[in-house]
């Protein structure tokens, strides 16, 4: 009975041993394509999308080659397909390596495939997909997509992945695009109430109307810029409405839409205004918004109202006019007024935008007015969307002074020159 058992025993743990070796279905890292970015395209055939890989090559440049490999660090190949999750497969008919999604970085998608009602159709599959991250971006391109990355050549990160990284992080810190994760472009899209926006790049400059790279006129393809380097730009927004896009907006526009909206990452920027003291010179601030903005709503009557204080931390880099701010009390009050009025008249020129051409919230004002309604049916009743446009809204913008450079006092200017 005794030798029965120690039998049984014995299967017993050389059965759960073949549980635990499970290498059966690995693969190996260089066994599988990793496609960093899709790009989506407008196809000749209708229902289909002309899909753009950029594949990266894990193996390129890495210490296990060490760093004396000749194969290219990327990839790119284009194909019509369905859908994203139809080509993952098409593809092996051109590349050997399993296509996979699990370092999926970016959407690119271009402009005309953005504008068209059929768009939402084609991005939701991205719900669909498991190996989409939550966190992979969305780009809009101004030409089509599998041109931006084709032309898209970072002259100083070999590797691809790092590139992107890095554009993403230092961009959206000083507020040059906005985080555009696609999880919160379902997010906003299936809320129908508020408007999405994401980043706007291009690999085309427009020598037109590139004049002195001010932050009102920089968008995408606009920002003067000579000598040998990459040609993409990502500046400003493309603003979602309902899953399609209906208008761009600038990176001062983008820069108040985040400082506004309580819910998105706040930026820290260098802002260019005119010397209130003398015409024809600039003054350089760095504003840093420390603490969100304080949003009230009330939503007692159809029309709501809204009314919000924008507290900014500004420190003053530059004096050409050679003031000397940190001694001169009614200087700085002049200069604090200049600033607060400017910057507010700018808030209101957006917000009427938003009313009279969006026609929706851009400023996710909708999660403080849902918060007065007692149930789901009442909030929809109420429909955001059509009442956002007739809202009375007001802001106001507490400019309080960090620093005035490292040196804040200067010699006098005719003290100089004499």
């Amino acid at each position: 009975m005794k030798k029965q058992a120690t039998i049984i025993k014995i299967f017993f743990l050389f059965s759960i041993l073949l549980i635990l070796a499970g290498c059966w279905d690995k693969e190996e890292i260089d066994e599988r394509a990793y496609v960093l970015g899709i790009g989506l395209d407008k196809s000749d055939i209708r229902g289909f999308l002309k899909i753009t890989y950029l594949i990266s090559n894990p193996e390129a440049g890495s210490t296990q080659q060490g760093g004396g490999s000749n194969e290219p660090t990327h990839e790119i190949i284009t194909l019509n397909a369905s859908s994203f999750i139809q080509s993952e497969n098409l593809a092996n008919a051109v590349i050997a390596k399993a296509i996979t999604y699990d370092i999926l970085d970016f959407f690119v998608v271009s402009e005309e495939l953005a504008r068209d009602k059929d768009f939402i159709r084609y991005i939701y599959d991205g719900t669909k997909d498991r190996d989409v991250r939550r966190d992979t971006k969305l780009i809009v391109s101004k030409e089509e997509a599998s041109t931006f990355i084709e032309r898209n050549q970072p002259k100083l990160e070999t590797r691809r992945h790092e590139y992107f990284e890095l554009l993403f992080d230092n961009a959206t810190k000083i507020g040059f695009i906005p985080n555009s994760e696609i999880h919160n472009f379902f997010r906003v899209t299936e809320a129908d109430a508020d408007l999405f926006i994401s980043a706007f790049a291009t690999t085309e400059q427009d020598k037109n109307t590139a004049k002195r790279n001010e932050d009102d006129e920089l968008i995408a393809g606009k920002m003067k810029v000579t000598g040998k380097t990459n040609p993409a730009q990502f500046l400003g927004s493309a603003v979602f409405k309902e899953g399609q896009m209906i208008g761009i907006l600038s990176v001062q526009e983008t820069r108040i839409t985040q400082m506004l909206n309580k819910w998105i990452l706040k930026p820290s920027f260098l802002v260019t205004l005119p010397d209130p003291f003398m015409e024809n010179y600039w003054i350089t601030a760095r504003f840093t918004q420390i603490i969100p903005p304080e949003i009230t709503v009330d939503v007692s009557k159809p029309a709501p109202k809204i009314k919000v204080a924008l507290p900014i931390q500004a420190a003053i880099l530059t004096d050409h006019s050679m003031v000397n701010y940190a001694d001169d009390e009614d200087k700085r009050e002049e200069l604090k007024k200049h600033i607060s009025s400017g910057f507010e008249r700018r808030i209101n020129d957006l917000i009427k935008r938003t009313q009279e051409e969006f026609k929706a919230d851009l400023f996710a004002f909708s999660l403080f007015a849902r918060k007065h309604f007692l149930t789901i049916p009442q909030w929809e009743s109420y429909d955001w969307m059509k009442a956002y446009p007739n809202a009375d809204i007001s802001v106001t913008v507490d400019i309080r002074f960090d620093e005035f450079g490292r040196q804040s006092k200067l010699p006098g200017y005719e003290r100089i020159r004499d």
